[in-house]
C-alpha cells in the first residue's frame, strides 16, 4: 500500500514508503496481521507535534506561558487531531483490522488522532524536523481558527478550582465494552467532593464530560 494521494495531498513524499504504511497501521490490523502497529510512532509524533506548535505559538503569540501552555493544549488535543485530519482526508488510508473496520473505527476519533500524530513521527524519521515543520505548516496551521472554537472543559475547571486554592483529580470508574468498541465512565473530585460524571468513547473524552457537567453544577449554583 503507497497511499499516494496522501502524499499529495499533505506535499511531502517519503523516501521509505513503509514508514508511511506504518505510520497508518492501526493495532488491530497488526494483531490480525502479524506486523508493527503504529504505537511507537504516534508516541514520537506527540513530541513532533507539541514542539511545532510550541514554536508556532511562541512565534505568533506575544503573551505569558500560562496562555501559551492552554492555547498548545487545546491545538493539539483529540478533537483537534481529528479536524487536521478530516482535512487531509487521513481516515480513508487507514489500515483496520477487520472486526475494527465493520464496528466503526474508521471514524473512531481515538484511532484517527494517534494515525494523525503517527503520520508526523513518520516524517521525522524520514527526514528533519524541519520537514515536518513544513508539512505542520501546510496542514495544521491553516486550521487554528478552527481549533480555537473547541471548548476544553478540563482546564476551564481547572482554573476555576486553582482560584479557589482546592485540588482536583479524575479517576476511570467504568469500562465497558470490547477492546474495540470501548466506554469509559470518568469522575471528577474536588478535594473529596464528588463534582461531575462522563461518559465517552476515550478517557480523555469522558474526563472532558465530567468536567463539562462539573461546570454546569457550578453555573447553577
Amino acid at each position: 500500500m503507497r497511499a499516494v494521494e496522501l502524499e499529495q495531498t499533505i506535499e511531502y513524499t517519503f523516501r521509505d514508503a513503509e514508514l508511511l504504511k506504518l505510520a497508518l497501521t492501526h493495532s488491530s490490523y497488526a494483531n490480525e496481521h502479524h506486523v508493527e502497529c503504529n504505537e511507537r510512532l504516534e508516541y514520537l509524533g506527540d513530541a513532533v507535534l507539541q514542539l511545532c506548535m510550541s514554536k508556532y505559538l511562541y512565534q505568533k503569540i506575544h503573551l505569558d506561558e500560562g496562555v501559551l501552555s492552554k492555547t498548545r493544549a487545546r491545538s493539539v488535543c483529540e478533537e483537534a487531531l481529528n479536524i487536521y485530519a478530516e482535512k487531509i482526508n487521513l481516515r480513508r488510508y487507514l489500515m483496520l483490522g477487520n472486526g475494527e473496520e465493520h464496528t466503526g473505527g474508521r471514524a473512531r476519533p481515538a484511532i484517527v488522532a494517534d494515525a494523525f500524530e503517527a503520520m508526523l513521527g513518520a516524517i521525522l524519521l524520514d527526514s528533519d524536523f524541519e520537514k515536518v515543520y513544513e508539512v505542520f505548516e501546510r496542514i495544521v496551521v491553516p486550521y487554528q481558527d478552527l481549533v480555537v472554537q473547541i471548548k476544553d472543559y478540563k482546564s476551564t475547571f481547572q482554573e476555576k478550582v486553582q482560584a479557589d486554592k482546592r485540588s482536583l483529580h479524575y479517576e476511570i470508574i467504568r469500562e465497558d465494552g470490547p477492546a474495540n468498541d470501548r466506554t469509559y465512565e470518568a469522575v471528577v473530585y474536588m478535594d473529596e467532593l464528588l463534582m461531575g460524571r462522563g461518559i465517552g468513547k476515550t478517557k480523555k473524552e469522558a474526563e472532558q464530560n465530567a468536567a463539562k457537567e462539573a461546570l454546569n453544577k457550578e453555573a447553577r449554583g
